[in-house]
C-alpha cells in the first residue's frame, strides 16, 4: 500500500501518485510565469515556508493522497512543519550536496518525513534526488558547512562520508508523483544539464509528539489531534502573496532562522531562509 512497505528498512518510498500530470504541469507553468512577473521576489517567495504565501500550495500539502501516505509512515496525528521549492533552472550549476536533513533542524525525536512532489519530470539528466538506501539507520553523522555558491542548501552542509563507496539509488519521478524520505537518509542531487527546469515541492511532516529544540516555531495541524502543543499555529493563506501572507511568512522565517542558523559560520549567506527587505515586501504586495 502506497509503495511504502520497505520504508522502515530503506528510508524512502516512491513513486506515489498525488496529482494528475496536467495539474502538476499547470503548477510548474504558473510558478515559472511568476518568476517572469516578479523576478525580484520569486526566489524568496518559493523558499522556506512558501505554503504560507500560496493557498494552492497549502492545499496540496493537505490532500488526502499526500496525507494518507504520510500517515502510513508517521501515524494519524500530523503536523506540517515547513515546505519549500527545490528548483533547478535549465542548464544550471545548482546542486545539493550529500547530507542529512536532521543536521540543523532541531527536531526531536527524528520521526520526520519529507514528501517531495514533482511538478516536472525529475530524472538523472536534470538532477533528480539520489539516496543511500538504509542510511537513515546509522544515526546522525557529522557535517561540515561549505556555503558553496551553487549549493542549494541553507549552509551548504555536507556529510562527512565518502558516498562514492556507497550504494546509491536515483529517485526518478514523473509530474504529479511524490517520493517520501526519512529525515536522516543520506541524499543529494547533481546539476540540471537539460533545457527545461526541474521543479520539486518539498513538504516536511512530523507527528505531533516531535519537539522543536532551540525555539518555538510554527506548524500546521493537517490531520488528527495535537495533545502536545509544541508548536504555534500559523495563519493560513487566503490570497497569493498578500500583505498578511507576507507578514505571517516573515514571522515564521524569523523563528526558524533562530534554529537553523544557530552557530552558523556565515549566517548572512543563508539561502532559502532570507528575511525579505522592506523594498521587496512592497514589491510583493
Amino acid at each position: 500500500m502506497f509503495a511504502v512497505e520497505n520504508y522502515p528498512s530503506n528510508g524512502f518510498a516512491c513513486p506515489i501518485s498525488v496529482l494528475s500530470t496536467e495539474e502538476a504541469e499547470g503548477f510548474a507553468e504558473h510558478f515559472m510565469e511568476l518568476k517572469q512577473i516578479k523576478p525580484d521576489i520569486v526566489d524568496q517567495a518559493l523558499g522556506t515556508n512558501c505554503h504560507l504565501l500560496f493557498p494552492s500550495l497549502c492545499e496540496i500539502a493537505q490532500r488526502a493522497a499526500v496525507l494518507d501516505a504520510v500517515e502510513h509512515i508517521i501515524g494519524p496525528n500530523i503536523l506540517l512543519w515547513s515546505a519549500g521549492f527545490f528548483i533547478k533552472y535549465a542548464q544550471t550549476k545548482s546542486f545539493v550536496s550529500w547530507h542529512q536533513d536532521s543536521t540543523y533542524w532541531g527536531l526531536e525525536p527524528p520521526d520526520i518525513v519529507t514528501a517531495w512532489v514533482a511538478f516536472t519530470s525529475s530524472n538523472l539528466k536534470n538532477g533528480c534526488m539520489q539516496v543511500v538506501p538504509g542510511s537513515h539507520l546509522r544515526g546522525q553523522l557529522q557535517h561540515q558547512d561549505t556555503f558553496a555558491d551553487n549549493n542549494m542548501l541553507s549552509r551548504g552542509q555536507e556529510i562527512a562520508v565518502n558516498v562514492e563507496n556507497e550504494e546509491v539509488e536515483s529517485i526518478v519521478l514523473e509530474p504529479g508523483q511524490m517520493s517520501l524520505h526519512h529525515v536522516r537518509i543520506f541524499h543529494g542531487s547533481k546539476a540540471n544539464h537539460t533545457d527545461a527546469p526541474r521543479i520539486g515541492f518539498a513538504i516536511r511532516f512530523i507527528p505531533t509528539h516531535v519537539r522543536q529544540n532551540g525555539g518555538r516555531t510554527y506548524a500546521l495541524l493537517v490531520r488528527g489531534k495535537d495533545e502536545y502543543n509544541h508548536f504555534d499555529r500559523p495563519r493560513l493563506p487566503k490570497e497569493e502573496l498578500g500583505k498578511a501572507e507576507w507578514e505571517m511568512h516573515q514571522k515564521s522565517l524569523e523563528r526558524i532562522n533562530e534554529v537553523v542558523l544557530k552557530d552558523a559560520a556565515r549566517a548572512s549567506k543563508v539561502k532559502g531562509h532570507q528575511i525579505i527587505s522592506k523594498e521587496n515586501k512592497e514589491l510583493a504586495n
